[in-house]
Formats: structure tokens, C-alpha cells, sequence
């Protein structure tokens, strides 16, 4: 698979909802339920990081919820990437982008949605053939005022912003012509999942889809 294909599936997906929910999943048990209450909510796309031992048995179970299409995020190397396809992932997100994990991606059929926030980085990504990227991480490099100005000299690339995006300011990096969605983790908070909270998360994912 392309890396233009891959742009074109992960731009797909990122246009399914404003927000990506971004999950750290502690506890295989309550995979399935945060899935499902996420889904309800109007949020199918969910990306779950491999920074826990349970996230790839998460990645599988999560898969099993009807509607859902779920990715793995912080994949860094090709080994990352191949554990996450047979782990059922639909979609791959990394912090920034390598040759080896462009090849592996390509390798794999796994959509890639890489991050970059300088020009130079953008530039370099497109030139591989990715025009949907990640924005990371989008506050601390400058926020929607940053991003915005990446509109102006590489119009034809489209982001996904996370890092530090809130219900607070989830508007100002959506309301850009070159956003398509934010990526957060505000939407299930470690607090609510551990009480098993999913009325809240359900209710919070509503919220979240009239943000665009």
C-alpha cells in the first residue's frame, strides 16, 4: 500500500467524527465496554497507544465492537507496526516518521497517519507521498496559531492535532481549513474508566461530535 493510499484511508477515517479519542487501556476488561460506549457516543475511530502490555489484546477486543475502527498510536518502529496489524489494528499513528516505518507500513497494508510539525518535517512527509498527518505535540510547538500557518505554503496537507487539545480549545484547531480532526484523551479519562464510568464517556463522546 501506497503512502498516497495510506493518506487517503487514514483521511477517510479522520473525517468520521471531529475527535479521535486517544486511550491508554491499563486493564484488558475494560476494553470492550470502552469501545462500545465510545461508538454509542458517535466517536468509531479510536486510536490506542502501545504504551501499556495490555494494548494490543485491547486493540484486539475493541476490534469486535460493531462500527469501530481501531488504530494503534505511538508505533515507532516496524516491529510496532507489525505487532499492531496482527493485533487487528485498521490504522497506524507515530509521533513523527522514519524511512524504516514507511517501508514497513507499505509493507503491511497499514494505513499510516505520521506525525510532523515544521515545515521542513511536513515537506518531507509529503514529498514521501502522506498529505494527512499528525500535528504532535500541537500545544507545546504553538498551537492552532502554528498549524494555521502551515495553511498558507502547503496548502494541499491536512492534519490531525494532538497534544494538549481540550474541549477548550478543540474549536480553535477545527475551525482551520487545513484540520480535519483533533485526537484527545480527554474523552475517557483514566478516572472513569477505572470506575467504569461509560454513561459519562458515552455522554462525553456526544459532546465531543458537535464540536465540528
Amino acid at each position: 500500500m501506497t503512502p498516497e493510499i495510506q493518506s487517503q484511508k487514514t483521511r477517510e477515517l479522520c473525517n468520521l467524527a471531529p475527535v479521535i479519542p486517544v486511550i491508554v487501556i491499563k486493564d484488558i476488561t475494560k476494553a470492550e465496554d470502552l469501545a462500545r460506549a465510545l461508538v454509542a457516543g458517535g466517536l468509531p475511530v479510536l486510536e490506542v497507544t502501545l504504551r501499556s502490555d495490555a494494548a494490543l489484546d485491547s486493540i484486539r477486543a475493541m476490534s469486535r465492537i460493531e462500527g469501530g475502527h481501531v488504530g494503534a498510536g505511538t508505533v515507532l518502529t516496524p516491529d510496532d507496526a507489525k505487532r499492531a496489524k496482527d493485533a487487528g489494528a485498521k490504522f497506524a499513528v507515530s509521533p513523527g516518521l522514519t524511512d524504516r516505518l514507511i517501508q514497513a507500513c507499505s509493507d503491511l497494508d497499514l494505513p499510516l497517519l505520521p506525525g510532523a510539525v515544521t515545515a521542513s518535517e511536513v515537506m518531507r512527509a509529503a514529498d514521501a507521498g502522506y498529505d494527512m498527518l499528525k500535528f504532535f505535540p500541537a500545544e507545546a510547538v504553538g498551537g492552532a496559531p502554528a498549524l494555521k500557518s502551515l495553511a498558507g505554503p502547503l496548502p494541499k496537507v491536512s492534519f490531525c492535532p494532538t497534544g494538549g487539545v481540550s474541549p477548550d480549545n478543540a474549536r480553535d484547531y477545527l475551525s482551520l481549513p487545513n484540520v480535519v480532526c483533533v485526537g484527545g484523551s480527554w474523552v475517557a479519562t483514566d478516572a472513569d474508566v477505572t470506575a467504569e464510568n461509560w454513561s459519562a464517556i458515552e455522554a462525553r463522546a456526544r459532546t465531543a461530535t458537535a464540536l465540528r
